[in-house]
C-alpha cells in the first residue's frame, strides 16, 4: 500500500497523563490529539490495546480481540451516568510511571462498580435507552469472541490464575456442561465484563473520530503470536501446537541477536498452520477483521514470522536450540484479502531478514521499517540511515524496544558517536533533534518518532528492554509536556519537509 508523505508520534495510551495510575482514553488523550494537530502530525502509533496479563506487556494479552479495561476513562463513565462523580474524586493523580498495583486495587473496582450501575439502570431508565441499545448491538456483533472472553476473564478471577491449564479438567477442556454451568453461575459478572468491553469500544471510537477530524490516523500493532494464558488458546486449542495435556510442544521466540546472546524465548504456543489452512485461515481472518475495526493502519509485529518462524522445544530454557520452520506466507495474506479486501498493513521487518522475507513483503506491496539508531554500527547497517531509505518505508528514530535516542547516545561507542556527528554535524551531546530532522527529510513515506525522543528524554524513559522481565511498560509522559511551543517546533519541521499530509 502506498501512503502519503506524513509524520507522527509513537505513544501508547498507558503513557498519557491521566488519573487513576495509568493513561486512558479520557481528557489527556484528547489533549494529545490537539497537540498532534497543532504539530501537523497525521499519525498516532500505539502498542497493542489488549488486556494485559502477568508482566503487563501489551504483547502478551489475555485476548487478541478484547480491549484493555484499564484504558477506560472513569471520568467519561461518570459523564455517561454510569457512576457518581464523587465516587471517582480520589483517583490517583498522574504520576511519573504507571502504577499497575494502584490500577488493580483502585481503578478496576471502580470500573466494575460503574459497569454494574449501567447494567442495573440500562434496561429500565429512559436516559440510558440509546446506550443500552448500542450495548445490545455490540454484544450481538462481537459475540464470536466476547462471550468466551468474558467467561475466561471471570474464571481467571475465580481460580486466581490465567494459567487455564491449572483449572479443573472440565473447564480446562471446555466440556459443554461445565461451560454452561459456569456461565449461568457467573451471569452477573459476565455482564459487567461485557459492559466494560462496550465502554472501551465506545471510548476508543470516540477518540478515533476526534483524531480523524484532524486527519490523524491511528497505527495499531498486531503481535503475530498470542499468549498461552489467553482466551484464544483456551477456546481454540486445536489451532496451536499443544499435546494431549494441552501443554505447548514448541514455543515461539527468536535466535541470538543484537538484543540477547541466548536469543529470546517468548513462550507463545505456535500455530498449527496446516489446520488453519484447512479452515481457510478463518481465525486469522477474524483477528485481522477486528484489527481493521480498531486501527486505520495495522503494523504486523515480527513480520518475518509469516515467512518462517523460530520454533523452540518447550522444554528448552533459552532460544538457542530452535529451528526455522516455514510459515504459510502468501497463502495467508491471499486468504485475508479474499475476505477482507485490500489491507492497510505495515511490516515490522527488523532482525534477521532473509531474501525470502523481503520477497514476501514486496509481493504484498507492504511498507517495511527502518530504525535510525541501527544505522551507525557499521557499513552493513547503513540501510537504516535516511539517505538509504526508499519511499515504501515507515522510518523511526527508535521503537518501543530501543533505548531512547538520548539514552542510546550516552552509551554509544566512540565509533557510533563519530559516525553520528559525521552525518548530522556536531550535536553537543544532544543528538535527538538533528537525527529527527534527518529522518523527516528522508524519502520514507511515513516517519514516526517515539514520544520520548520528541521530549529528548534519556534511558529513564525507556518503554521496554527485550529479554529483561522487569521494569518495562511503565513510562508516562510528564503532565504538561505537550506544549504549544513544542508543537510549533515540530510543525515548522513538518512544513519544510513536506509531511503535512493525511497518510491515507
Amino acid at each position: 500500500m502506498q501512503f502519503q508523505r506524513s509524520s507522527g508520534i509513537l505513544q501508547h495510551i498507558t503513557s498519557l497523563a491521566s488519573p487513576g495510575g495509568i493513561g486512558d482514553l479520557g481528557p489527556a488523550a484528547y489533549e494529545f490529539v490537539d497537540f498532534l494537530a497543532r504539530a501537523k502530525q497525521h499519525v498516532w502509533q500505539v502498542l497493542p490495546l489488549g488486556p494485559t496479563a502477568f508482566g503487563n506487556s501489551p504483547y502478551a494479552a489475555s485476548s487478541a480481540f478484547a480491549g484493555n479495561p484499564a484504558l477506560i476513562s472513569v471520568e467519561l463513565l461518570a459523564g455517561w451516568g454510569w457512576i457518581a462523580p464523587e465516587r471517582i474524586a480520589n483517583l490517583a493523580a498522574p504520576g511519573s510511571a504507571v502504577d499497575f498495583g494502584a490500577v488493580e486495587e483502585g481503578k478496576i473496582p471502580l470500573l466494575h462498580e460503574a459497569a454494574a450501575g449501567f447494567l442495573r439502570r440500562g434496561g429500565k431508565d429512559a436516559a440510558f435507552a440509546d446506550q443500552w441499545s448500542a450495548f445490545q448491538e455490540f454484544c450481538r456483533v462481537q459475540a464470536g469472541w466476547l462471550d468466551d472472553y468474558a467467561l475466561f476473564t471471570q474464571l481467571c478471577r475465580e481460580f486466581g490464575t490465567a494459567a487455564w491449564g491449572q483449572w479443573p479438567a472440565p473447564l480446562r477442556r471446555r466440556e459443554p456442561q461445565a461451560i454452561a454451568e459456569a456461565a449461568a453461575v457467573h451471569a452477573e459478572a459476565l455482564g459487567r465484563i461485557k459492559a466494560l468491553q462496550f465502554a472501551f469500544a465506545r471510548q476508543w471510537q470516540m477518540l478515533r473520530n476526534a483524531a480523524a477530524e484532524h486527519a490523524i490516523r491511528v497505527v495499531g500493532d498486531v503481535a503475530i503470536f498470542v499468549n498461552m494464558d489467553s482466551a484464544d488458546v483456551w477456546v481454540h486449542p486445536g489451532l496451536f501446537e499443544l499435546d494431549e495435556e494441552l501443554k505447548p510442544l514448541r514455543v515461539a521466540g527468536v535466535p541470538p541477536d543484537y538484543f540477547s546472546a541466548t536469543g529470546q524465548r517468548w513462550g507463545n504456543p505456535l500455530y498449527r498452520w496446516d489446520v488453519l489452512e484447512s479452515r481457510d485461515f478463518d481465525w486469522w481472518v477474524d483477528r485481522i477483521r477486528r484489527a481493521v475495526e480498531l486501527y486505520d493502519v495495522v503494523r504486523l509485529d515480527h513480520f518475518r514470522g509469516f515467512e518462517a518462524y523460530w520454533a523452540i522445544p518447550a522444554a528448552e530454557e533459552t532460544a538457542v536450540n530452535g529451528e526455522w520452520v516455514k510459515a504459510p506466507g502468501l497463502k495467508l495474506f491471499h486468504a485475508l484479502e479474499t475476505v477482507l479486501g485490500p489491507l492497510p498493513l505495515v511490516a515490522e521487518d527488523l532482525g534477521l531478514i532473509t531474501p525470502e522475507v523481503e520477497t514476501l513483503r514486496l509481493e504484498l506491496g507492504v511498507p517495511g521499517m527502518k530504525v535510525v539508531q541501527f544505522g551507525f554500527g557499521d557499513k552493513s547497517a547503513h540501510i537504516h540511515l535516511p539517505h538509504r531509505m526508499e519511499p515504501a518505508t515507515v522510518a523511526y528514530t527508535g521503537t518501543h524496544d530501543n533505548d531512547t535516542t538520548q539514552g542510546w547516545w550516552r552509551t554509544a561507542g566512540e565509533g557510533e558517536r563519530a559516525a553520528v556527528e559525521a552525518y548530522v554535524g556536531p550535536v553537543k551531546d544532544r543528538p535527538v533533534w538533528p537525527l529527527v530532522r534527518a529522518v523527516e527529510a528522508s524519502a520514507a513515506q511515513v516517519v514516526v518518532v517515539p514520544a520520548q525522543d520528541v521530549l529528548e528524554l534519556g534511558s529513564e524513559a525507556r518503554m521496554n528492554t527485550p529479554a529483561v522481565a522487569d521494569g518495562n511498560w511503565s513510562w508516562r509522559a510528564p503532565a504538561g509536556c505537550w506544549t504549544s511551543e513544542l508543537a510549533d517546533r515540530l510543525a515548522a519541521l513538518i512544513e519544510v519537509t513536506d509531511r503535512d499530509n493525511d497518510p491515507l
